[in-house]
């Protein structure tokens, strides 16, 4: 009998952490040993919601054996957490972006490797059934050459640190970008070489003081050319945070990829709007599923440290880019 999978949550100032414990529990064989938060009232709040204990340091949860630990602190944050649990767990699952610097993101990886830790990024929308069906698609060749892909990434404007420059390393941009880069790059194995950007600061959000809208244009290193509409644009009104959609265009056809249209729009007025009512896979639970999978295995993750990297490389590049007003080349110096 194998023993369970015991996890560690190491902030939940990340949106997407109350979705991540609440996945942890949905698996069978699976522990959520405790949470850290450098906020006790956010931290003893989760902990009572999740049946969990409370820890104010995180060391003290590092010691109570641990297979993996989940990082959801703000984005500048995950260096300092990621080194501190690298060597004393197998795995370590990091919010994405990996990091706001390519130097804390390649310190984060080489701890990680120095200690014999497996370093995955959170990137759940690899998880969607109607992303996965377009990946099978493409490997079997069946548009033909690639000519171009149209890209969005739209959602509401989250609040909080996330405007807070410092601690997440820009706007909508950051936000938003690496998720679509790292579909493209995870589609044909290939590196984009080349990015345009504009990048607009307070456009929908006045008095924001960080960017909430931006517009890519990128060539990738195989000959496909992508765009990326990136905005903070969604309503508070909206039924759900937002949109992750592709259109691949090959010589054969052209495939429109929607990754959350597995939804009912139901009209209530007990609710005072309509509102996306899901009915399908949940991609966070297919990213934790993976995470739980890789420590049971003792694999490799699917979602590397590198991928993260690599995603984030793109979204400097974007904020480089509007700087000048040029196009930047990939890769970037350090």
């Amino acid at each position: 009998m194998t023993h369970p999978i015991r996890i560690g949550m190491l902030s939940f100032a990340h949106l997407h952490a109350d979705s991540y414990a609440s996945c942890l529990q949905q698996i069978p064989d699976v522990v959520l040993v405790g949470i850290y938060d450098d906020d006790p009232a956010r931290g003893q709040d989760r902990a009572a919601r999740f049946g969990t204990d409370y820890f104010s340091d995180a060391d003290a949860l590092l010691n109570q054996g641990l297979d993996g630990v989940i990082v959801c602190a703000e984005n500048a944050r995950h260096r300092r957490l990621t080194e501190q649990a690298a060597g004393r767990v197998k795995a370590i699952l990091c919010e994405k972006p990996i990091a706001t610097t390519l130097a804390d993101g390649q310190a984060m990886i080489r701890r990680c490797r120095e200690t014999g830790t497996r370093l995955q990024i959170a990137f759940p929308v690899r998880f969607s059934p109607a992303i996965q069906e377009l990946k099978q698609t493409l490997d079997a060749g069946t548009l033909g050459t690639i000519h171009s892909a149209k890209c969005t990434n739209h959602g509401s404007m989250p609040g909080g640190w996330f405007t807070d420059r410092e601690l997440a390393g820009g706007g909508a941009v950051m936000d938003h970008t690496v998720h679509v880069i790292d579909l493209l790059r995870w589609f044909w194995g290939t590196e984009v070489v080349e990015v345009y950007a504009e990048v607009g600061q307070e456009l929908l959000h006045p008095g924001l003081g960080i960017d909430d809208a931006g517009l890519l244009s990128f060539r990738l290193s195989n000959g496909v050319y992508g765009t990326l509409d990136t905005s903070w644009s969604r309503p508070p009104s909206y039924p759900t945070w937002g949109d992750v959609k592709i259109e691949v265009l090959g010589e054969r056809g052209l495939v429109r990829v929607d990754a959350f249209s597995q939804h009912l729009q139901v009209s209530s007025d007990l609710t005072g709007k309509t509102s996306w009512v899901g009915w399908g896979s949940n991609i966070d639970l297919g990213l934790i599923r993976d995470f739980v999978a890789m420590i049971q295995e003792d694999r490799a993750p699917s979602i590397t440290g590198e991928d993260g990297l690599k995603a984030l490389e793109v979204a400097l590049a974007a904020y480089e880019s509007a700087r000048r007003g040029e196009p930047v080349a990939l890769p970037l110096e350090d």
